[in-house]
């Protein structure tokens, strides 16, 4: 494979230190708010679960179905996104999700019956499903080719940073109103203020989309080649030859033509192979259970003697370890390549899953209330850390990095927004199944989620592709 991690169009006489490399990872960092926001709502709803359950007086499985509602919505939001972002542009689909956000954020936490707040979780799961598809695809976009990967898992780390905030803040809150969800803070109750608080981050995303310029790529396409020659430069050193670039960029564009559903259809297997792997890599990525190691977090601390009142903090400690590993993924995802690194993660994954398994064998009890001997509970701690760290220092950013470079031009916006559906949608499935699949066999569950990360092992050798190195308008 020839590597373009050098060439001129990467930047300058040295293409591995762009000249303007803060400029371009403060543009990536706005971008990537949107991963921000969705760590942020995953997580900070889970503070709020037993509150919304006694306040609304609702059944769990009728809890469950709201809590994944915005999970039905991201899915929406990432199959449109990819269309609107050609006609509109990448940062107006941003501001759009900022307003998604926002109003989500207030409708949530004053909502007057229990499908208003679905309601309301269906759109900031909109907006959140938007910026899923915006965040990954506008950063491969603006990021010169020899830091492409790393940039590119600002998405994630923005993420696991979300979901550890929102941990903080709902500690904070819950203190604030001495350890009760329906504690009265400013005439408002303390769940409403966990997900009222959402508005902060939501606005902010807003106000740094209008300090962050569009995508040269996008400016090409609707003929302002000044101002992308003028974005160039900006991210790619001053030295580079902005008119060669715009030509290579417009010659791809122009050899294409703006990507559609119909598009990605191709043979007998309905969509092209291309789609198939992206959409295979987005439901691999949540088959593994990574969301049920943060559904349960509370009740494993429980099973092995900690303090219910405490699980939020000993939660945080799980998100500490998520944030370590994705550290770890930005700093080997351009050395050692996609591949290699989403192979090390499915490895340790299979393993550190099957160890959970075995521990939760020994359980007593059922749903939240359950048991394990001492050193049973502590190889389940060990384990769920384990998964976690693979997870993160892998799939979790691995998967944004190549939805974001693997499509080829032609179909890059609507295969992505076809991939980010597909990974809400098993991410909705993982979120509904998982409270029955423990109160059958919790240890099972965790041996499905295990067999998952077995066979994502074959499917990474064969048919996913390597695209270190590469520009974008080499993926073909």
């Amino acid at each position: 494979m020839t590597s373009t991690a050098n060439a001129p169009a990467a930047g300058g006489g040295n293409a591995s230190q762009p000249d303007h490399l803060g400029h371009v990872i403060f543009i990536t960092a706005a971008a990537a708010m949107g991963g921000f926001l969705f760590g942020y709502d995953s997580s900070v709803i889970n503070g709020a679960v037993v509150a919304i359950r006694d306040r609304f007086d609702v059944g769990s499985a009728a809890l469950a179905q709201v809590i994944a509602a915005a999970l039905i919505g991201c899915a929406f939001g990432a199959a449109t996104a990819g269309r609107l972002a050609d006609r509109i542009g990448r940062i107006r689909c941003m501001q759009i999700a900022a307003v998604l956000f926002t109003a989500s954020a207030i409708g949530s936490a004053t909502p007057f019956a229990l499908w208003d707040l679905a309601m309301w979780r269906i759109i900031g799961g909109f907006g959140i499903g938007m910026a899923s598809v915006i965040g990954p695809a506008y950063i491969a976009e603006v990021s010169p080719p020899a830091y492409r990967g790393r940039l590119a898992s600002f998405q994630q780390a923005a993420i696991v940073i979300g979901i550890a905030v929102s941990q903080l803040v709902n500690w904070g809150i819950l203190n604030l109103a001495d350890g009760d969800q329906r504690g009265e803070i400013g005439g408002l109750e303390a769940w409403q203020w966990m997900l009222g608080v959402m508005v902060v981050p939501a606005v902010l995303y807003g106000l740094l989309s209008f300090a962050i310029p569009e995508s040269p790529r996008f400016l090409v396409s609707v003929g302002k080649m000044d101002q992308a020659k003028t974005v160039l430069r900006e991210v790619e050193g001053e030295r580079i030859d902005a008119d060669a670039r715009v030509r290579e960029i417009d010659a791809a564009i122009h050899s294409e033509h703006k990507s559609t559903f119909k598009d990605l259809l191709g043979g007998r297997m309905g969509f092209l192979p291309i789609v198939w792997i992206g959409i295979g890599l987005s439901v691999f990525q949540q088959l593994v259970g990574i969301n049920v190691i943060f559904y349960y977090s509370s009740s494993l601390w429980q099973s092995v003697g900690i303090d219910a009142s405490s699980s939020f903090l000993y939660s945080f400690e799980t998100s500490v370890v998520n944030i370590i590993g994705t550290v770890i993924a930005m700093l080997f995802v351009d050395r050692i390549g996609r591949k290699p690194l989403a192979l090390i993660g499915s490895v340790g994954m299979a393993i550190s899953l099957g160890v959970a398994a075995w521990a939760f064998s020994f359980r007593s009890g059922v749903g939240d209330d359950i048991t394990l001997p001492q050193t049973q509970g502590l190889v389940a701690i060990i384990a769920a850390n384990s998964f976690v760290l693979f997870f993160a220092l892998s799939w979790g950013v691995v998967v944004w990095v190549l939805l974001g470079e693997m499509f080829p031009g032609r179909i890059r916006a609507a295969a992505l927004g076809v991939a980010a559906a597909a990974q809400w949608i098993a991410n909705w499935v993982i979120t509904v199944t998982f409270p029955t699949l423990s109160d059958w066999n919790l240890s099972g569950a965790y041996v499905i989620y295990a067999v998952f990360a077995v066979l994502s092992i074959p499917f990474i050798l064969k048919w996913v592709p390597e695209t270190k190195g590469k520009a974008l308008e080499e993926m073909g």
